[in-house]
């Protein structure tokens, strides 16, 4: 059945390949991400494969509160219903606690955690409105502990947006509208790029969201994505000493 989806994020990585992927399953799109030029692109790409897809865009700065409201609204609008809001959008950049890069931990924590809070509020005010939909929260396996290094403040950001949709999941459970959590390994992005992690354990972006799009589509309340190897993983790095788990990072 065609969904009408929106995803944040959308103009690179992670977000545009979902937009790939849902467009060839039949899906309908709303795009949105800081550079338009990037979004304009990806429509005219999706279109070009797609042409009965239907597919808007919209410039989108998660940390402008006011324009997450009213970019959300505005795709409401045009579509009349959102089936799905997934929320894509982060920020990697980050440094160790107290060497004096306060502020690409804070940024990394306005866009990260705040900016995924404005986006949660606004899809969930339209999800009441409906009475029906999917929220789709992208978080990451870093969730699972407290790590070092250059990751601590962004892994903390991924664990307060589970723990934030999981809440939104306790308010709405009986309701007809669902909730996931996805917690997404190493899969090739522009965020790996730059903090490549394990890289024995990265995966293509097209293998990688396919697994995102399968969970999703399947509507589960979390996975771990691929399942292999990150749910086992996960599991470890949550349960075991904190002496090995930060080697696996």
């Amino acid at each position: 059945m065609s969904k009408t989806i929106l995803i944040t994020g959308a103009s690179s990585g992670l977000g545009a390949e979902m937009a790939r992927q849902f467009a060839a399953k039949g899906h309908d799109l709303a795009l949105a991400a800081r550079r338009l030029d990037n979004l304009e692109a990806l429509k005219a790409e999706i279109l070009a494969a797609h042409p009965d897809r239907r597919v808007e865009v919209r410039a989108l700065d998660v940390t402008d509160h006011d324009q997450v409201f009213e970019v959300f609204r505005g795709f409401a609008e045009d579509f009349g219903t959102i089936d799905r809001f997934v929320v894509n959008a982060g920020l990697g950049k980050g440094a160790p606690l107290g060497t004096g890069r306060f502020y690409a931990n804070r940024q990394t924590s306005e866009t990260n955690f705040i900016g995924a809070l404005a986006q949660t509020e606004a899809a969930a005010e339209i999800l009441r409105e409906q009475g029906h939909g999917h929220f789709v929260m992208v978080s990451s396996v870093s969730a699972m502990r407290g790590l070092p290094g250059n990751v601590t403040a962004y892994a903390a950001t991924k664990a307060g947006v589970a723990h934030l949709a999981e809440g939104l999941r306790a308010d709405l459970l009986g309701t007809p509208i669902k909730v996931t959590v996805l917690y997404p390994g190493f899969i090739e992005s522009e965020m790996t790029s730059r903090n490549p992690g394990n890289k024995m354990l990265i995966v293509s972006t097209e293998d990688g969201v396919r697994a995102m799009v399968s969970a999703i589509e399947k509507e589960k309340a979390s996975a771990a994505v691929p399942q292999w190897p990150w749910e086992p993983l996960g599991f470890a790095l949550k349960h075991l000493p904190l002496t090995l788990a930060r080697r696996l990072m």
